[in-house]
C-alpha cells in the first residue's frame, strides 16, 4: 500500500519537488530525489502500519476486537518474555516473541530518526523528541479506536512500544550520517551558480512540461465535472448518470483546453522561459545575439515544443476525423526527443525552427544585474 500510494504521490509532487530543488540547490540531485522518495514511502508505510488492516464494523465489535485496556507498566515486556520463553540460551531468547516485538518497534523508527536528522538537519535531541511525538500520536490513535471512528480500541496502547520507538528514533539519529553514502546528492551546491545546458536538464524540463499538462488537465476536468454534479444536486445522490446531465458535453469539451491555454500560451507570454518546465529548471530562450527572446518568439517556440505536441494529441482525441493527428503527434514527439540529443546545445526542434538559443536564466540575471 505504501509503495503504491508513494508512487502516485511522487508523480503528483514531481514538478513542485523539482522546482524546489532547483531553487534550493540549483539542480535536481538524483540522490536527494531518491532519499525524498524513500522518506515518502516510509511515512506512508508508517501510516499504513497504524491504520491497516481496519476491521469491519459489527454490533459486537468491542466483544470481538476490543483490548483489555492500555499497558502503562514500563519494561512489562520482560514479564511477557518470561511467560513466552521457548527455551534457554541466547538463540532461544532472540526468538522470544515478546523480545521480537520490542526489537521490531525499535527498527520501525530507525528510518524516521535517520530521515529527520539527515534531511531536515535536526539535532539528535530534537529528532528523538519528534520520534517520541510520532510514537505517542500512533499510540493515541490506537487507544482511541482511530480517533473514535470505532466504538473501542482494537489495538493495545503499550508504554513499552513508546519507549522502543523513541529508542529507534535515537539510534536512527545517531546513524543518520550513513545516508551521506547515497550517491548523486547535491548538498553544498550554490543555487545561484549558472549550470551548463545538458541533455538531462533539457529532458527533465520536457518531463516536467508533460506532467504539468497531464496533472493540470486531470484536475481541471475533475473539478469542472464536480461543479457540474453539485449544481445539479447529483454529487452525492448519483441518481442521474453524469453524461446525461445538462451541460456535460459543453463542460467536457471546454475544460481540457483551459490547461493547454494556460501552460502553452499564458506561461510563455508571461515570463522569459517558453515553458513551465524550462522555467523550473532555470532555462530561458535568447536570440542569437544573447538578448532575451520576445513574447511572440517564446509563444512560437511553445507551439513548436510540448505545447504543439499536446495540441495535436488533444485534437486527435476530441475532434472527429482528426485521429491521424495523434500519429503525427507521436512522430513529432519522437523526432523532438532525438533532436534534443543531437542538435547543438541540445536545442531540440523547437529551438532550431525558431532560431533561438538556450541559456541558463541565472547567467542572464547576472548580466542584467551587472549592467
Amino acid at each position: 500500500m505504501a509503495i503504491v500510494l508513494g508512487a502516485l504521490l511522487a508523480i503528483a509532487l514531481f514538478v513542485p519537488y523539482v522546482a524546489r530543488q532547483y531553487r534550493r540547490r540549483g539542480e535536481l540531485g538524483i540522490g536527494n530525489a531518491a532519499l525524498a522518495l524513500g522518506g515518502l514511502v516510509y511515512s506512508l508505510g508508517l501510516i499504513a502500519y497504524v491504520l491497516l488492516p481496519m476491521p469491519a464494523m459489527r454490533p459486537d465489535f468491542c466483544a470481538v476486537y476490543g483490548t483489555s485496556g492500555p499497558q502503562w507498566i514500563p519494561f512489562n515486556f520482560l514479564t511477557d518474555m518470561e511467560k513466552e520463553a521457548i527455551g534457554t540460551g541466547i538463540a532461544a531468547t532472540l526468538r522470544n516473541p515478546a523480545l521480537t516485538q520490542v526489537l521490531l518497534n525499535v527498527a520501525l523508527f530507525l528510518p524516521l530518526g535517520m530521515f529527520v536528522r539527515y534531511m531536515f538537519q535536526r539535532s539528535v535531541v530534537a529528532t528523538t523528541a519528534i520520534g517520541l511525538g510520532a510514537s505517542l500520536l500512533i499510540e493515541l490513535t490506537q487507544v482511541t479506536g482511530i480517533w473514535f471512528l470505532y466504538p473501542c480500541a482494537y489495538r493495545l496502547f503499550d508504554v513499552d512500544d513508546l519507549m522502543a520507538n523513541g529508542l529507534g528514533a535515537l539510534l536512527g539519529a545517531l546513524a543518520a550520517p550513513l545516508l551521506r553514502a547515497v550517491p548523486g546528492q547535491r548538498i553544498d551546491s550554490d543555487p545561484g551558480q549558472p549550470r551548463p545546458v545538458t541533455r538531462s536538464r533539457r529532458l527533465l524540463a520536457m518531463v516536467c512540461d508533460l506532467m504539468a499538462f497531464q496533472f493540470t488537465g486531470a484536475v481541471v476536468v475533475a473539478g469542472a465535472n464536480a461543479v457540474l454534479l453539485a449544481v445539479h444536486g447529483e454529487l452525492l445522490s448519483g441518481v442521474t448518470p453524469p453524461a446525461q446531465l445538462p451541460g456535460y458535453a459543453e463542460v467536457n469539451a471546454v475544460s481540457p483546453w483551459l490547461p493547454w491555454f494556460l501552460l502553452a500560451v499564458v506561461v510563455p507570454l508571461a515570463g522569459k522561459a517558453p515553458s513551465l518546465g524550462q522555467r523550473i529548471v532555470r532555462l530561458q530562450a535568447t536570440r542569437p545575439d544573447g538578448r532575451p527572446a520576445g513574447a511572440a518568439m517564446r509563444l512560437l517556440r511553445s507551439l513548436f515544443g510540448v505545447g504543439g505536441y499536446v495540441l495535436l494529441s488533444q485534437l486527435s482525441s476530441t475532434a472527429p476525423g482528426l485521429e491521424l493527428l495523434g500519429t503525427l503527434a507521436s512522430l513529432y514527439g519522437l523526432a523532438s526527443l532525438i533532436a534534443l540529443f543531437t542538435t547543438d546545445g541540445h536545442r531540440g526542434l523547437s529551438y532550431v525552427f525558431t532560431g533561438l538559443r538556450l541559456t541558463d536564466s541565472r547567467a542572464a540575471d547576472r548580466v542584467e544585474a551587472l549592467s
